[in-house]
């Protein structure tokens, strides 16, 4: 683990972290690769969320009467710049979260291709819109597009690279100013990304950063947003909706998931096995699209548990800056007591653990080796509640029938995935899921990272999406303009009477819709 002596460089640390609207007290935060001083973060007051919505709404309106084709131009610039300097923003990921490499670059390829992909959408996104009007050439109508004023941005700290940065870059681009809180324990990779690109033309003061916990900081910057983005567990979001109910205020909510993957019995079950090790474990299953319960048919269940058991004690654990490493950190001791706690439970009530099963403070303060229970049923926690852990329970079922039935017997409907050798069979499938994502021979990453369809969950996992048009659209006002000819209007017109006018109506309506002109 020699790559472990690659230490953040203070005087960056220091520099970016002046990003923050702060009268100066700070936190300290623990690298969870080592339970040591990551650095000492500034924290803001009730008052320092006030001065942040005051500096962005004050920068809003002039970043908002650029054309989208200026505004673009620094998110296109951030695309090839994250790239180029991904050393370094590897080692900030890795270092703030705890995660392998391997995961930490899939946040740098997220947050590249995502604002790409919005940099290069916007200006068709956001350009007024014809409309059908009531009277054809008669009426003329437009949908325009404004941008709401001032969006809270809340992310959470499992993925603070990329879900710190896409869902504030469609705000921005469509001519918001943002507030943004980032979680406390993962701030550092959000605030270099600032601070590049402000180096690439961003206006600085449209992008806001404020740190505190919701209790001291979260009523002014519900109070002060006029819009709220919100990712985190259920039991936040329902905190966020219930204050932006309070105003009428719009608010699109990911939330938490207790994902099924379904192998069939047709799959490939060395391959579904090794996408299994991705779709459970990636970032020691802190990601909200993890598969958590994992469902066999019972004719290669005995086969698949073998191989799956085999891959995940062939995995590779520990610290580490370099690209080997299988699995790396939880990020907190609040997570590994949790995970922990999940498989205590379940062991005592008569769970068997394939493999895994133990922390391992040998190697890290909050590690926890990958996990597979079978034998879980309803008396055990870690059946339904979300673990948010490197923990999965395996189950097998007899049919297809059975397989959507235990799939969504869930309060959550976030993400899923099936495995077949016959991607039609598995379509039609997907179509009886319940859940936002469901992906084909793969785990998560071939819908998420499909930017251009929309992103969310149902059910108790959320509500509104990310990603698609609905992804930045969400930040604007929808507006309608119609002009009316004097020719043709609303009222009788060359001396008719009413009664006259109505039949004459009647008769046009009629006849338009004969010639589809409605």
């Amino acid at each position: 683990m020699g790559a472990m002596n690659r230490t953040l460089d203070a005087a960056m640390v220091d520099r970016i972290l002046t990003h923050v609207s702060s009268e100066g007290k700070t936190r300290e935060i623990l690298a969870p690769f080592t339970g040591q001083v990551l650095a000492e973060v500034p924290i803001s007051t009730l008052e320092d969320v006030r001065a942040a919505y005051a500096r962005a709404r004050a920068a809003q309106e002039a970043w908002a009467a650029l054309p989208v084709s200026e505004r673009i131009r620094p998110f296109l610039r951030l695309h090839d710049a994250m790239l180029d300097r991904r050393q370094e923003l590897l080692d900030i990921v890795q270092w703030e979260t705890g995660k392998a490499r391997r995961h930490a670059y899939e946040e740098l390829l997220d947050v590249a291709g995502c604002t790409l992909y919005y940099a290069r959408r916007a200006p068709g996104l956001l350009e007024p819109q014809r409309r059908q009007g009531i009277f054809p050439i008669a009426t003329r109508t437009a949908e325009l597009r404004h941008p709401k004023g001032a969006v809270a941005v809340i992310s959470p700290w499992n993925y603070p690279l990329a879900l710190g940065v896409t869902d504030v870059v469609p705000a921005l681009l469509a001519g918001n100013a943002v507030v943004h809180k980032p979680d406390i324990q993962t701030p550092l990779s959000t605030l270099w990304t600032i601070e590049l690109l402000a180096e690439l033309g961003m206006p600085r003061d449209i992008w806001q950063v404020v740190l505190g916990d919701p209790e001291d900081i979260g009523e002014p910057l519900i109070d002060g947003a006029d819009y709220v983005a919100f990712t985190g567990s259920t039991r936040g979001g329902r905190g966020i909706a219930e204050e932006a109910a309070k105003r009428l205020l719009g608010c699109s909510l990911e939330l938490g998931g207790k994902n099924p993957m379904i192998v069939l019995d047709d799959a490939d079950l060395d391959v579904a096995a090794q996408g299994a090790i991705r779709a459970c474990f990636a970032n020691a299953g802190q990601l909200c699209i993890s598969i958590e319960r994992l469902y066999v048919h019972e004719a290669v269940a005995d086969a698949f548990r073998d191989r799956f058991v085999r891959a995940v004690r062939n995995m590779k654990i520990g610290p580490g800056l370099d690209w080997d490493v299988h699995m790396g950190s939880l990020t907190s001791r609040r997570q590994l007591d949790g995970v922990a706690a999940h498989v205590e439970d379940a062991v005592a009530k008569g769970a068997t653990v394939l493999t895994g099963g133990r922390p391992r403070p040998d190697l890290g303060p909050f590690f926890y080796e990958p996990t597979i229970l079978d034998g879980v049923d309803e008396d055990m926690a870690v059946c339904r509640d979300e673990t948010f852990g490197p923990v999965v329970s395996l189950y097998r079922f007899r049919d297809e029938d059975e397989a959507v039935h235990l799939a969504n017997d869930t309060a959550y409907g976030l993400n899923a995935s099936i495995w077949t050798k016959d991607v039609a069979r598995g379509r039609r499938l997907a179509a009886r899921i319940k859940a936002g994502t469901v992906n084909i021979n793969e785990g998560y990453g071939s819908a998420y990272a499909s930017y251009d369809a929309p992103m969310g969950g149902m059910k108790t996992s959320g509500l509104g999406r990310r990603h698609g048009a609905e992804g930045l659209l969400k930040y604007t006002e929808v507006q309608t303009v119609a002009s009316q000819a004097t020719w043709l209007g609303f009222e009788p017109i060359l001396g008719m009477t009413y009664d006259k006018y109505a039949d004459t109506l009647a008769g046009l309506l009629k006849t338009m819709k004969r010639l589809h002109l409605k």
